[in-house]
């Protein structure tokens, strides 16, 4: 069974504007040029670190 995933346009749409949000985030927080630059490496994972925080707080 080789079948590959698919993802819809709006999981997309979603994605790319919290990808967009969150680099907006991370940027206009950062103190230098660096941490806007590790920012906008953040904003790409983003997604990881929600479920994270999730699960510390339902306590998984």
């Amino acid at each position: 069974m080789n079948e590959k995933m698919k993802s819809s346009p709006s999981s997309d749409a979603v994605y790319g504007l919290g990808l967009i949000g969150a680099a907006v985030y991370y940027i206009s927080i950062a103190p230098d040029f660096w941490a806007g630059a590790l920012g906008v490496l953040k904003a790409l994972v983003w997604p990881a670190f929600l479920v994270f925080e999730l699960l510390k707080l339902v306590g998984a």
